[in-house]
């Protein structure tokens, strides 16, 4: 049974593609409110916490900074990948569904505080879209809440969604992230 990761803070369209990922027979994982949200709208959910069997840390900065996510999604498509997972106790991930924190719209705030930018650097996220993009031969990246229509209707015809198209678009979310964070923060 395949796996997907979500964790996003734009929740727009989301409900429907877990829906639609379950309907499949996938195995949904998810951080904190992304869970929360699956779970009120009764999807079938297993917490990144429960999965990982470790918490959130710090006040949440730390969700899936977590060798059973990155093991998952960097593994390659080979026996001694596959096995070494499996082994920890762990398996694939196969598709990841995410987006960052807001940092532009922080930034734009009247009397925004250091403190509140430092916040709004999305850390894990960033980390899931550039693992997700290296292994997209066998990962999918879902980074845009627009492309989930689209990956749902290839997974229901039983093809394989544009992968490789995907993971460009989330080479250029973290490079346009990183420099509005670098430009922000050299000012």
């Amino acid at each position: 049974m395949p796996t997907a990761i979500l964790s996003v803070h734009n929740k727009t369209g989301l409900l429907d593609f877990a829906e639609g990922l379950a309907a499949l027979g996938w195995t949904l994982l998810a951080s904190g409110g992304t869970a929360k949200l699956l779970r009120e709208n009764n999807v079938t959910v297993t917490e990144v916490a429960e999965y990982t069997k470790s918490p959130e840390i710090l006040g949440g900065r730390v969700k899936t900074l977590h060798p059973a996510i990155h093991g998952g999604l960097l593994a390659r498509s080979t026996q001694a990948d596959h096995n070494e997972l499996l082994a920890l106790g762990w398996d694939y991930i196969d598709l990841v569904a995410v987006n960052l924190y807001p940092f532009e719209e922080t930034i734009a705030k009247p009397g925004v505080t250091y403190e509140e930018v430092i916040e709004n650097i999305d850390i894990g996220g960033v980390t899931l879209i550039r693992a997700a993009a290296k292994n997209h031969e066998r990962v999918t990246l879902v980074c845009d809440p627009a492309d989930y229509a689209g990956v749902l209707d290839a997974l229901q015809k039983g093809e394989v969604p544009p992968r490789k198209q995907l993971a460009v678009k989330g080479f250029q979310v973290t490079t346009h992230y990183d420099k509005l964070i670098a430009d922000h923060l050299g000012k």
